[in-house]
């Protein structure tokens, strides 16, 4: 019997994105039944299902408690989830970048701060130019480039919600040389871009003009990479590393394992391993 697969999507953006449809075209090439479906919908019958894909959840962060609920009655009916619901849980939240530090990963130096503490660590950075974004977060929503102490920015902080918040120094090489995305699937390299952001902005996502171009990784970036994805202690079906560059070092940025774009278009053939690693798992 077929098995079927949900490629679960969000409410805003209920049918794949057309980034997507190669994977599509590849879970049926690869014997199984997929179909899209929103996380949120109440209406799905979630064991009817054989596993689940997660793909376009974009508004996970925004709904972070309901996610994890989500992700409990998924275990509790025996649903596989891909990535993994214990891996998806801990990528959750950024704070996972300095258990990655303390397991000996080279990551852009990091801060986690809240609340009152939030200016406690950004004055002890008086003077620096830094990034503040929620660890719960994406898309680079919330997410705030200044210099520390000065009064731009302290009004700039002023106007952040209530979050628990990642601090770190801002790495000019993002803007010089881009930030590295590396896609592995089943702990195997693929595919390497580079994303850059548009003329006078720091942000490399499309939401704000990004660009994405195709390349092949150093041996400095991929040995960064796959020592990031290692730390995990798991290996995920399928995983996105970003990092950027500095001083002959990758440096990691984040390991993405819940929803990232997987840049099929760039290289048609991570899809069809994909496929076959997911229905290798189910």
């Amino acid at each position: 019997m077929t098995k079927r697969i949900a490629l679960a999507t969000s409410a805003e953006h209920a049918e794949l994105h057309p980034n997507d449809l190669p994977l599509v075209e590849a879970l049926r090439t690869a014997g199984l039944d997929p179909a899209a479906e929103v996380w949120t919908d109440p209406s799905v019958d979630w064991s009817a299902y054989d596993g689940v894909l997660l793909r376009s959840v974009w508004d996970y962060h925004l709904r972070y408690d309901e996610f994890t609920e989500w992700l409990a009655r998924l275990d509790k009916a025996g649903v596989p989830l891909l990535n993994d619901s214990g891996l998806v849980r801990w990528n959750g939240d950024k704070r996972y970048l300095l258990e990655l530090r303390e397991r000996g990963v080279a990551i852009v130096p990091s801060q986690i701060a809240a609340g009152a503490c939030l200016r406690e660590v950004v004055s002890g950075l008086d003077g620096q130019e830094i990034v503040v974004k929620p660890t719960v977060g994406a898309t680079a929503l919330h997410t705030v480039r200044g210099v520390a102490g000065s009064d731009e920015f302290d009004q700039v902080l002023t106007e952040l919600p209530e979050l628990v918040y990642l601090v770190q120094p801002f790495q000019p090489e993002i803007v010089a040389d881009g930030e590295w995305s590396l896609i592995f699937v089943d702990g195997e390299f693929t595919h390497a871009v580079i994303k850059r952001a548009a003329a006078g902005d720091f942000r490399v996502q499309d939401d704000f003009g990004g660009t994405v171009t195709p390349t092949e990784p150093t041996s400095v970036v991929l040995d960064g990479a796959l020592a990031a994805l290692e730390a995990a202690g798991r290996t995920p079906a399928y995983a996105r590393v970003d990092g950027v560059v500095v001083n002959g070092r990758f440096l990691l940025m984040e390991l993405e394992l819940i929803e990232p774009e997987l840049f099929f278009p760039q290289h048609p053939e991570t899809a069809e391993k994909l496929a076959a690693a997911v229905a290798g798992r189910l």
